[in-house]
């Protein structure tokens, strides 16, 4: 992460009136806890020495689904993991043994799926996003999770690591996501999408989360809301089921 963009992304969140429990966690400072937890899950995990490409040429699920590890060094022998380490560094894998595992949710319902062997540990040395946020929200006390649809997915694998490193998985939330024209996930290419940027267009902070509040079926078309307001109006059973589409910045101004 470059230098300043959390610190960016905190404020952007402050201009919109959120505010937070405690200091943010950081990463980067919890390597040790990190560590920890791939001590204790020792033999829960196995090396593997596939390149991204690999295990995409290798799975066999459709475009634009999740792709589950295919166990290609699940069953290595020793002799074998010595010699691809002459040539590769390894990444640590859970090792699942094919376990289930169901989650509540709060838009889907019970879901049960199949844990997937997801990547503990990068062969770059950097602890994997499935291992940080799982020890992240168990250290912070976190009971419910909001997010992208899009990682549902892995939350039933979240959820069982939870349980291995001996915590009890949280109530989950996946929301639609926010997409452009052509139905794909918001990103830079789409123009401005920060703070800043809607910021001079002509957008400020109220207007964008009057917008936002919109989307969720919240309030009217340019209507301006506080936070208070808008938590008096919440009902986690109104939430939209389907992707926010979010329109160029030009059209968003004329909007209001």
């Amino acid at each position: 992460m470059r230098p300043g963009f959390a610190e960016q992304q905190l404020a952007e969140l402050a201009d919109l009136g959120i505010s937070f429990d405690g200091d943010p966690v950081v990463q980067s400072e919890r390597l040790t806890a990190y560590q920890e937890a791939l001590i204790n899950l020792a033999d829960r995990t196995y090396e593997c020495f596939c390149s991204r490409r690999e295990i995409a040429d290798a799975a066999s699920a459709p475009h634009g689904t999740l792709v589950r590890y295919p166990g290609t060094c699940l069953n290595l022998t020793e002799a074998e993991r010595a010699s691809r380490r002459m040539t590769r560094r390894p990444a640590l894998r859970l090792r699942a043994n094919g376990a289930r595992q169901t989650i509540c949710d709060v838009l889907h319902g019970e879901i049960t799926a199949e844990v997937d062997d997801v990547v503990l540990l990068r062969n770059d040395g950097v602890p994997a996003y499935n291992l940080a946020v799982v020890v992240d929200d168990a250290y912070s006390g976190i009971d419910q999770v909001v997010r992208g649809d899009d990682l549902l997915p892995v939350a039933a694998t979240q959820a069982y690591l939870t349980g291995l490193l001996g915590g009890h998985p949280p109530i989950y939330a996946h929301v639609p996501l926010a997409v452009n024209a052509e139905g794909r996930r918001l990103a830079k290419r789409d123009g401005a999408v920060t703070l800043p940027q809607l910021a001079a267009s002509g957008l400020g902070p109220d207007v964008v989360r009057g917008v936002i509040a919109q989307s969720l079926d919240l309030a009217a078309p340019g209507e301006r809301l506080t936070l208070d307001v808008l938590l008096k109006r919440f009902e986690p059973d109104r939430l939209p089921r389907t992707p926010w589409v979010v329109m160029p910045s030009g059209e968003l101004r004329s909007s209001t």
